[in-house]
């Protein structure tokens, strides 16, 4: 029993310091914000708020996250999650089910981290429903260790019903991509809006891969895809973006910007489909290495050539 207890603190004072590396220690402490902390498939802690349920089971290698936010329950202040491992070689598997019921509101910010990581492999399931006049926003933002040994697979299906509103943003923040395999899934019904967003700046050999797809299926459903990328390095990138409109008076946009710097490789694949005469559609996709005048002009103010080209890709990706 001394020995469990024992490693329980362990663990806590592990995850703790990685709640400080992202700036979450603070928020935890407020009673009046909701939170689940995990590291690797064990719940270190957790705390929710009325209208909020936050469901948990262990399974092998991984956990089961259930949310659910009751019909007309607006959740005032963000969310706070963190999925973390602090060992250096591990498999996480994460799979979540959301449910935000009619005229509910709730906002996730969600940290994931492995500061360690020389072989860790984390797998995100996730299946999202957003029901009639609902919202839900999820920011995701990653921390990763600087040895570029780690595996991320973040895959959802989200489904918007009518007037219904999703955002998501996915951000690495800290260390190197490692392998990166994002693939989204959205469809919108009739009034709905979703905006997708992913910001990541990869380098040595790290390889980015972006499936992000919309299906804008009801009348008068609108979506945005946006997706910002630099590689540096050996690292590739390749982003897959698709926006299909069926219904009258559908509006999307695609827009996809890549910088590509030493011996880093880019391609976008937009891809626009439009199924109906009253549908709309744009897009804009661009690859290439940094704005030479923006480069000059900051060598010009004393700012040596690599730093001028950090700050460009941070602009970038700002």
């Amino acid at each position: 029993m001394s020995i469990r207890i024992c490693r329980t603190k362990v663990i806590k004072m592990e995850i703790d310091d990685l709640l400080k590396l992202a700036g979450e220690d603070e928020a935890l402490k407020d009673k009046e914000t909701a939170h689940l902390t995990i590291n690797l498939n064990k719940v270190v802690s957790k705390n929710i708020v009325p209208g909020l349920h936050i469901d948990t089971e262990e399974i092998e290698d991984g956990i089961n996250v259930k949310v659910i936010v009751d019909e007309g329950i607006v959740i005032e202040k963000k969310v706070h999650m963190c999925f973390g491992v602090t060992h250096d070689k591990a498999l996480q598997k994460i799979v979540m089910e959301i449910d935000v019921k009619k005229n509910a509101k709730i906002s996730i910010l969600s940290h994931c981290i492995f500061p360690k990581a020389i072989d860790v492999k984390h797998i995100m399931d996730a299946k999202v429903r957003v029901r009639e006049g609902a919202s839900y926003s999820y920011e995701e933002k990653h921390i990763h260790s600087m040895e570029g040994g780690i595996e991320v697979y973040p895959k959802a299906e989200i489904e918007l019903d009518k007037n219904a509103r999703f955002k998501t943003e996915f951000e690495l923040i800290k260390g190197r991509v490692g392998k990166l395999d994002i693939d989204y899934e959205i469809t919108g019904k009739e009034g709905s809006v979703m905006e997708m967003t992913s910001k990541v700046s990869g380098r040595s050999d790290d390889l980015i891969k972006i499936r992000e797809a919309g299906n804008l299926i009801g009348e008068k459903a609108r979506g945005v895809l946006t997706s910002r990328v630099a590689v540096r390095g050996n690292a590739k990138a390749e982003v897959y973006n698709v926006m299909v409109a069926t219904a009258p008076y559908a509006r999307g946009h695609v827009d996809c910007k890549e910088i590509i710097q030493d011996n880093g490789v880019a391609r976008a694949i937009p891809i626009v489909e439009v199924k109906h005469p009253k549908a709309h559609i744009t897009h804009e996709a661009a690859i290439g290495s940094v704005d030479t005048k923006q480069l000059e002009t900051l060598m010009s103010r004393g700012v040596g050539e690599e730093e001028a080209v950090d700050l460009i890709i941070e602009g970038l990706l700002s």
